[in-house]
């Protein structure tokens, strides 16, 4: 993450330091990506139109009333809530986990503050630590890097397992439907990558926030390829894309019921407690499904508009067989794209994020409303 800076544009050290003889664990991460978009967003901004933001995938449309009625319904909630979550929200995440994702019983679940401090923290709550290894896909969403680097682990990017070698793995992280890339991968292949984790005695934790919104293909959840034994496998889930909720953050994870008690046993102690208002939330958009298919109808309109202009302005669009995001290329560096998308007072996301191999594509988010999505379309075209 960038460091703060004075006035004078020095690093700023007015603020509490680390312990003498440490090191502060900023160091082990890399410059926060998004502050590095800020001066092409500067660029799309004064567009005389106005900016055109797709670079992030953070959900624009109302969060669904129901779910409103339940938060507010639940608001006079002046004792702690349950780590573990209540009793009616955990039956509403087994019943969506056996319904939507294939399994029926066997599996534990837990309620998480959204997904990404799960994914972010899952390497601690494991105990995994200097001399690990953690797997991630060669392109692949930042926070899986993130958190194997915060407990000093070793981060192994590949698609293929044979890259790891003899090396001690301990995690291994699937993302299908992928973000950036929206590519699925097979149950098959899902049906390998868990027998190969479990020869080593490696936990497989599979990213499933895009699981409901498929377009050109059927994403599969890794639950699904276990013949009912969930045994070393974690699903991780969010209600932020499928319901609007990424404000309340909101997620859970489901799978090994030994993982899971562990990860409550030390959640507890840390106090990573869902506040008990967003608990009677989620158990609204959990129990229904009417306004998920709403929004998909929405995110499909806008994926269709969107993938039509981008052709025509000479994109070429790979994968995105699901998900949130349209990955596109122009055959040049991602700056470059995103640097030409500016100059249209569009902000894109460059693929270089995601990893080395990403460096010639860029993504584009479904995330804008009707009008601005109307706007990105009419200046790629003209």
């Amino acid at each position: 993450m960038s460091k703060p800076t004075g006035p004078d544009g020095s690093q700023d050290r007015s603020g509490p330091q680390p312990a003498s003889g440490s090191a502060a664990l900023s160091a082990r991460l890399p410059d926060f990506p998004w502050d590095r978009l800020e001066p092409a967003k500067a660029r799309a901004a004064a567009h005389p139109e106005g900016l055109v933001d797709l670079s992030v995938g953070t959900p624009v449309d109302p969060v669904p009333p129901q779910v409103r009625a339940a938060l507010a319904e639940a608001s006079d909630a002046p004792g702690y809530p349950l780590t573990a979550g209540s009793p009616r929200l955990r039956e509403a995440i087994a019943e969506w986990v056996s319904r939507s994702c294939g399994v029926s019983g066997g599996f534990g679940v837990l309620p998480t503050i959204g997904s990404k401090e799960l994914v972010a923290w899952l390497p601690t709550l494991l105990g995994i630590g200097p001399g690990d290894v953690v797997m991630i896909p060669s392109v692949c969403y930042p926070t899986y890097e993130v958190g194997a680097r915060m407990v000093g682990a070793t981060v192994v990017r590949s698609d293929s397992l044979l890259a790891s070698g003899p090396a001690r793995v301990k995690l291994v992280w699937v993302n299908s439907p992928s973000n950036p890339t929206g590519a699925v991968l097979p149950a098959e292949h899902l049906r390998k990558i868990v027998d190969w984790a479990r020869e080593r005695g490696a936990v497989v934790a599979s990213d499933e926030c895009y699981l409901p919104l498929s377009w050109e293909a059927e994403p599969v959840s890794i639950l699904s390829v276990c013949d009912g034994d969930p045994s070393g496998v974690l699903a991780v889930h969010s209600l932020s894309k499928r319901s609007n909720l990424a404000g309340y953050r909101a997620g859970f994870v489901a799978g090994d019921p030994a993982l899971v008690r562990e990860l409550l046993a030390v959640r507890k102690h840390a106090g990573m407690i869902v506040p008990a208002p967003v608990q009677a939330a989620m158990v609204a958009a959990l129990t229904d499904e009417s306004h998920v298919a709403e929004q998909r109808e929405r995110y499909g309109r806008r994926r269709e508009r969107l993938r039509q202009a981008l052709t025509s302005a000479g994109f070429t669009i790979d994968h995105s067989e699901a998900g949130l995001y349209l990955w596109c290329t122009r055959g040049e560096d991602s700056w470059a794209t995103v640097d030409w998308l500016a100059e249209r007072g569009i902000l894109a996301a460059p693929g270089e994020f995601y990893g080395p191999a990403g460096s010639r594509h860029v993504r584009i988010a479904l995330t804008a409303t009707d009008e601005r999505v109307d706007a990105a379309v009419a200046r790629l075209v003209s």
